[in-house]
Protein backbone atom coordinates (compact mmCIF):
# COMPACT_ATOMS: atom_id res chain seq x y z
CA UNK A 1 0.00 0.00 0.00
CA UNK A 2 1.36 3.33 -0.77
CA UNK A 3 2.46 5.82 2.31
CA UNK A 4 0.04 8.74 2.91
CA UNK A 5 2.19 11.86 1.98
CA UNK A 6 3.13 14.61 4.28
CA UNK A 7 3.64 18.06 3.99
CA UNK A 8 4.27 19.86 7.07
CA UNK A 9 3.63 23.51 7.21
CA UNK A 10 4.64 25.19 10.54
CA UNK A 11 7.01 28.33 12.10
CA UNK A 12 8.37 26.80 14.79
CA UNK A 13 11.29 24.73 13.46
CA UNK A 14 11.36 22.32 17.12
CA UNK A 15 8.12 21.52 17.15
CA UNK A 16 8.27 20.88 13.05
CA UNK A 17 11.13 18.60 13.24
CA UNK A 18 9.42 16.85 16.48
CA UNK A 19 6.43 16.38 14.00
CA UNK A 20 8.58 15.12 11.29
CA UNK A 21 10.43 12.12 13.53
CA UNK A 22 7.14 11.32 15.29
CA UNK A 23 5.19 10.98 12.09
CA UNK A 24 7.82 9.15 9.60
CA UNK A 25 8.25 6.43 13.28
CA UNK A 26 4.40 5.51 11.39
CA UNK A 27 4.88 2.75 8.12
CA UNK A 28 2.23 4.30 6.39
CA UNK A 29 3.19 8.00 6.84
CA UNK A 30 5.81 9.60 4.45
CA UNK A 31 6.54 13.45 5.18
CA UNK A 32 7.79 14.47 1.71
CA UNK A 33 8.33 18.28 2.86
CA UNK A 34 8.88 21.14 6.06
CA UNK A 35 7.53 24.63 5.36
CA UNK A 36 7.76 27.54 7.84
CA UNK A 37 4.96 29.52 6.25
CA UNK A 38 2.30 29.86 3.44
CA UNK A 39 4.49 31.00 0.68
CA UNK A 40 6.57 27.66 0.97
CA UNK A 41 3.78 25.50 1.72
CA UNK A 42 2.27 26.78 -1.83
CA UNK A 43 5.64 26.15 -4.11
CA UNK A 44 6.26 22.49 -2.52
CA UNK A 45 2.33 21.63 -2.77
CA UNK A 46 3.17 22.44 -6.61
CA UNK A 47 5.91 20.91 -6.94
CA UNK A 48 5.52 17.13 -4.30
CA UNK A 49 1.71 17.02 -4.49
CA UNK A 50 1.28 15.93 -1.18
CA UNK A 51 -2.03 13.76 0.24
CA UNK A 52 -2.76 15.52 2.96
CA UNK A 53 -1.25 18.69 4.45
CA UNK A 54 -0.92 19.87 8.65
CA UNK A 55 -0.87 23.58 9.08
CA UNK A 56 -0.60 25.26 12.09
CA UNK A 57 -2.74 28.71 11.81
CA UNK A 58 -0.76 31.80 13.43
CA UNK A 59 2.65 32.53 11.05
CA UNK A 60 4.08 35.31 9.80
CA UNK A 61 3.02 36.72 6.53
CA UNK A 62 -0.12 34.96 6.49
CA UNK A 63 -2.10 33.43 8.98
CA UNK A 64 -3.29 29.92 7.89
CA UNK A 65 -6.97 30.86 7.51
CA UNK A 66 -6.05 33.39 4.70
CA UNK A 67 -3.91 30.71 3.73
CA UNK A 68 -6.89 28.05 3.31
CA UNK A 69 -9.16 30.68 1.39
CA UNK A 70 -6.57 31.29 -1.22
CA UNK A 71 -5.05 28.03 -1.20
CA UNK A 72 -8.52 25.69 -1.72
CA UNK A 73 -9.77 26.66 -4.76
CA UNK A 74 -6.79 25.96 -6.52
CA UNK A 75 -5.41 23.47 -4.72
CA UNK A 76 -7.90 21.25 -2.77
CA UNK A 77 -6.09 19.49 -0.18
CA UNK A 78 -7.23 17.25 2.61
CA UNK A 79 -5.67 20.06 5.97
CA UNK A 80 -5.18 19.22 9.41
CA UNK A 81 -5.01 22.32 11.58
CA UNK A 82 -2.68 21.95 14.16
CA UNK A 83 -3.26 24.93 16.45
CA UNK A 84 -3.81 26.13 20.06
CA UNK A 85 -5.86 29.22 18.83
CA UNK A 86 -9.03 27.02 19.50
CA UNK A 87 -11.33 30.14 18.69
CA UNK A 88 -9.60 30.29 15.02
CA UNK A 89 -10.06 26.19 14.47
CA UNK A 90 -13.87 26.85 13.36
CA UNK A 91 -13.21 29.40 11.14
CA UNK A 92 -10.02 27.01 9.63
CA UNK A 93 -12.99 24.21 9.15
CA UNK A 94 -15.28 26.66 7.39
CA UNK A 95 -12.11 27.66 5.00
CA UNK A 96 -11.55 23.98 3.75
CA UNK A 97 -9.61 22.13 6.58
CA UNK A 98 -11.22 18.93 7.51
CA UNK A 99 -10.19 17.88 10.98
CA UNK A 100 -8.36 19.88 13.82
CA UNK A 101 -6.10 18.99 16.93
CA UNK A 102 -5.06 20.81 19.69
CA UNK A 103 -0.83 21.30 20.18
CA UNK A 104 0.39 19.30 23.10
CA UNK A 105 0.41 21.88 25.61
CA UNK A 106 0.76 20.37 28.74
CA UNK A 107 -0.44 16.89 27.03
CA UNK A 108 1.00 13.73 26.67
CA UNK A 109 3.16 13.99 23.30
CA UNK A 110 2.43 10.22 22.80
CA UNK A 111 -1.20 10.38 23.26
CA UNK A 112 -1.14 13.75 20.78
CA UNK A 113 0.57 12.04 17.59
CA UNK A 114 -1.52 9.00 18.18
CA UNK A 115 -4.73 11.20 17.50
CA UNK A 116 -2.44 13.38 15.08
CA UNK A 117 -1.74 9.99 13.07
CA UNK A 118 -5.46 9.09 13.09
CA UNK A 119 -7.01 12.25 12.01
CA UNK A 120 -4.24 12.13 8.60
CA UNK A 121 -5.18 8.96 8.09
CA UNK A 122 -9.03 9.64 7.43
CA UNK A 123 -7.91 12.68 5.61
CA UNK A 124 -6.60 10.95 3.21
CA UNK A 125 -9.42 9.20 2.31
CA UNK A 126 -11.36 12.28 1.95
CA UNK A 127 -13.57 12.99 -1.22
CA UNK A 128 -12.34 16.28 -2.72
CA UNK A 129 -14.73 16.53 -4.71
CA UNK A 130 -17.38 15.95 -2.00
CA UNK A 131 -15.76 18.26 0.14
CA UNK A 132 -15.61 20.96 -2.62
CA UNK A 133 -19.52 20.87 -3.03
CA UNK A 134 -19.97 20.61 1.08
CA UNK A 135 -18.44 24.20 1.31
CA UNK A 136 -20.55 25.58 -1.26
CA UNK A 137 -23.34 24.33 0.55
CA UNK A 138 -22.43 25.61 3.92
CA UNK A 139 -22.26 29.09 2.22
CA UNK A 140 -25.76 29.03 1.44
CA UNK A 141 -26.51 27.94 5.25
CA UNK A 142 -28.08 30.52 7.51
CA UNK A 143 -29.74 28.77 9.92
CA UNK A 144 -28.16 29.13 13.60
CA UNK A 145 -28.68 25.19 15.67
CA UNK A 146 -29.78 24.86 18.95
CA UNK A 147 -30.15 21.29 19.10
CA UNK A 148 -28.98 18.51 17.81
CA UNK A 149 -30.87 15.62 17.58
CA UNK A 150 -29.60 12.04 16.71
CA UNK A 151 -31.39 8.86 15.55
CA UNK A 152 -29.37 5.66 15.62
CA UNK A 153 -29.50 1.25 15.16
CA UNK A 154 -27.59 -1.09 14.54
CA UNK A 155 -24.40 -0.17 14.54
CA UNK A 156 -25.31 2.95 16.09
CA UNK A 157 -23.29 2.53 19.08
CA UNK A 158 -19.95 2.85 17.60
CA UNK A 159 -20.99 5.75 15.13
CA UNK A 160 -22.07 7.75 17.68
CA UNK A 161 -18.95 6.91 20.12
CA UNK A 162 -17.08 8.57 17.29
CA UNK A 163 -19.34 11.80 16.60
CA UNK A 164 -19.49 12.41 20.11
CA UNK A 165 -15.56 11.87 21.17
CA UNK A 166 -15.21 14.15 18.11
CA UNK A 167 -17.04 17.59 19.11
CA UNK A 168 -15.83 20.38 21.64
CA UNK A 169 -17.32 21.01 24.70
CA UNK A 170 -19.12 24.24 23.05
CA UNK A 171 -21.69 22.25 20.91
CA UNK A 172 -25.36 22.97 21.17
CA UNK A 173 -26.91 20.05 23.59
CA UNK A 174 -27.18 16.69 21.91
CA UNK A 175 -30.00 14.45 22.17
CA UNK A 176 -29.81 10.99 21.12
CA UNK A 177 -32.57 8.23 20.43
CA UNK A 178 -30.63 5.02 19.62
CA UNK A 179 -32.35 1.35 19.68
CA UNK A 180 -31.16 -0.53 22.50
CA UNK A 181 -32.41 -2.31 25.55
CA UNK A 182 -33.19 -0.29 28.77
CA UNK A 183 -30.35 -2.10 30.69
CA UNK A 184 -27.40 -0.90 27.99
CA UNK A 185 -28.39 2.51 27.72
CA UNK A 186 -27.29 3.67 30.99
CA UNK A 187 -24.02 1.90 30.48
CA UNK A 188 -23.75 3.41 26.79
CA UNK A 189 -24.00 6.68 28.45
CA UNK A 190 -21.36 6.23 30.78
CA UNK A 191 -18.78 4.91 28.31
CA UNK A 192 -19.37 8.07 26.32
CA UNK A 193 -19.43 10.54 29.41
CA UNK A 194 -15.42 8.72 29.77
CA UNK A 195 -14.29 9.41 26.38
CA UNK A 196 -15.64 12.63 25.71
CA UNK A 197 -15.18 15.94 26.93
CA UNK A 198 -18.95 16.71 26.55
CA UNK A 199 -21.15 16.06 29.61
CA UNK A 200 -23.19 12.49 28.82
CA UNK A 201 -25.81 11.10 31.08
CA UNK A 202 -29.20 8.77 30.37
CA UNK A 203 -31.84 11.52 29.88
CA UNK A 204 -35.13 11.44 32.74
CA UNK A 205 -38.39 13.05 32.67
CA UNK A 206 -37.92 16.37 32.52
CA UNK A 207 -34.16 16.83 32.26
CA UNK A 208 -32.99 19.70 30.64
CA UNK A 209 -30.89 20.15 27.00
CA UNK A 210 -28.55 22.58 27.58
CA UNK A 211 -25.28 23.43 25.57
CA UNK A 212 -21.85 20.81 25.88
CA UNK A 213 -24.68 17.82 27.54
CA UNK A 214 -25.75 14.87 25.52
CA UNK A 215 -28.41 13.48 26.61
CA UNK A 216 -29.18 9.62 25.65
CA UNK A 217 -32.75 8.31 25.75
CA UNK A 218 -32.97 5.81 28.41
CA UNK A 219 -33.85 1.72 26.88
CA UNK A 220 -38.23 1.27 26.91
CA UNK A 221 -39.13 4.86 26.97
CA UNK A 222 -39.65 7.32 24.11
CA UNK A 223 -38.24 10.32 24.82
CA UNK A 224 -40.02 13.76 23.19
CA UNK A 225 -38.38 17.23 23.63
CA UNK A 226 -40.66 19.56 25.13
CA UNK A 227 -40.42 23.96 25.07
CA UNK A 228 -41.21 25.52 27.97
CA UNK A 229 -40.52 29.08 28.04
CA UNK A 230 -38.17 29.23 25.75
CA UNK A 231 -36.40 26.38 27.20
CA UNK A 232 -36.23 23.04 25.98
CA UNK A 233 -36.45 19.79 28.22
CA UNK A 234 -37.24 15.95 27.41
CA UNK A 235 -40.22 14.01 28.42
CA UNK A 236 -40.53 10.25 28.32
CA UNK A 237 -43.41 7.90 27.97
CA UNK A 238 -44.05 4.25 27.31
CA UNK A 239 -46.57 4.38 25.00
CA UNK A 240 -46.88 2.04 22.31
CA UNK A 241 -44.29 0.89 20.17
CA UNK A 242 -43.81 2.74 16.77
CA UNK A 243 -41.93 1.21 14.08
CA UNK A 244 -41.40 -1.53 16.16
CA UNK A 245 -39.42 0.20 18.57
CA UNK A 246 -39.31 2.19 21.98
CA UNK A 247 -37.90 4.39 21.82
CA UNK A 248 -38.49 5.59 18.25
CA UNK A 249 -36.58 7.78 16.63
CA UNK A 250 -39.67 8.88 14.45
CA UNK A 251 -41.09 9.76 17.98
CA UNK A 252 -38.26 12.06 18.73
CA UNK A 253 -38.10 13.97 15.38
CA UNK A 254 -41.91 14.83 15.52
CA UNK A 255 -41.85 16.22 18.54
CA UNK A 256 -39.37 18.60 17.56
CA UNK A 257 -41.71 19.49 14.79
CA UNK A 258 -44.75 20.06 17.22
CA UNK A 259 -42.92 22.56 18.91
CA UNK A 260 -41.82 24.52 15.63
CA UNK A 261 -37.95 24.19 16.72
CA UNK A 262 -36.46 24.63 14.00
CA UNK A 263 -33.17 25.44 14.80
CA UNK A 264 -32.23 21.87 14.74
CA UNK A 265 -29.60 19.64 13.30
CA UNK A 266 -31.05 16.09 12.71
CA UNK A 267 -28.83 13.31 11.85
CA UNK A 268 -29.73 9.68 11.00
CA UNK A 269 -27.13 7.02 11.34
CA UNK A 270 -26.87 3.46 10.50
CA UNK A 271 -29.87 1.08 11.12
CA UNK A 272 -31.75 -1.42 10.16
CA UNK A 273 -35.42 -0.37 8.96
CA UNK A 274 -37.08 2.92 8.17
CA UNK A 275 -37.26 4.40 12.25
CA UNK A 276 -36.69 8.21 12.03
CA UNK A 277 -37.34 8.72 7.94
CA UNK A 278 -40.05 10.58 8.45
CA UNK A 279 -39.71 12.42 11.10
CA UNK A 280 -36.09 13.87 9.20
CA UNK A 281 -37.75 14.55 6.37
CA UNK A 282 -40.72 16.43 8.90
CA UNK A 283 -37.42 18.47 10.28
CA UNK A 284 -36.48 19.59 6.76
CA UNK A 285 -39.65 21.23 5.67
CA UNK A 286 -39.82 22.58 8.87
CA UNK A 287 -36.62 24.67 7.92
CA UNK A 288 -34.10 22.56 9.90
CA UNK A 289 -31.26 21.36 8.91
CA UNK A 290 -30.22 17.50 8.44
CA UNK A 291 -27.31 14.91 7.86
CA UNK A 292 -27.35 11.02 7.15
CA UNK A 293 -24.68 8.83 6.83
CA UNK A 294 -23.87 7.21 3.58
CA UNK A 295 -23.81 3.88 2.97
CA UNK A 296 -19.60 2.53 3.01
CA UNK A 297 -19.81 3.58 5.79
CA UNK A 298 -22.98 1.91 7.58
CA UNK A 299 -23.17 -0.80 9.39
CA UNK A 300 -26.78 -1.39 8.15
CA UNK A 301 -27.71 1.22 5.19
CA UNK A 302 -31.42 0.81 6.15
CA UNK A 303 -32.24 3.89 7.92
CA UNK A 304 -30.10 6.21 6.67
CA UNK A 305 -31.38 4.91 2.79
CA UNK A 306 -34.86 5.17 3.95
CA UNK A 307 -34.58 9.25 4.95
CA UNK A 308 -32.41 9.70 1.66
CA UNK A 309 -34.98 8.16 -0.61
CA UNK A 310 -38.14 9.89 1.27
CA UNK A 311 -35.60 13.53 0.11
CA UNK A 312 -35.13 13.69 3.80
CA UNK A 313 -31.44 13.91 4.02
CA UNK A 314 -29.70 17.71 2.79
CA UNK A 315 -26.18 15.93 3.30
CA UNK A 316 -25.27 12.55 3.18
CA UNK A 317 -21.23 12.03 3.99
CA UNK A 318 -19.51 9.62 5.61
CA UNK A 319 -19.16 8.83 9.24
CA UNK A 320 -15.54 10.24 9.96
CA UNK A 321 -16.73 13.50 8.49
CA UNK A 322 -19.78 13.85 10.02
CA UNK A 323 -17.94 15.79 13.19
CA UNK A 324 -16.29 18.35 10.97
CA UNK A 325 -19.72 18.84 9.13
CA UNK A 326 -21.28 19.77 12.89
CA UNK A 327 -18.55 22.08 13.35
CA UNK A 328 -19.09 23.53 9.42
CA UNK A 329 -22.55 23.91 9.93
CA UNK A 330 -22.89 25.80 13.72
CA UNK A 331 -20.22 27.92 12.46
Amino acid sequence: MRKIRVLIVEDSLLFREFLKNALEQDTHIEVLGLASNPFEARDKIIKFRPDVMTLDIEMPRMDGIEFLKKLMPQYPLPTVVISSASEKVFEALNSGAVDFIDKPSGKNADVFMQELIFKIKMASTVNLDLLKTEKNNLKRSTTKISLIAIGASTGGTEAISYIIKNLPKTVPGIVVVQHMPKTFTKIFANRLNEISVLDVLEAENGTLIKPGQVLIAPGDYHLKVKKTREVLKVELNQNEKINGHRPSVDVFFDSIVGIGHKESLGIILTGMGKDGSKGLYSLLKLGAKTIGQDEKSSVIYGMPKAAYDLGAVERQVPLEKIPNVILQMLN
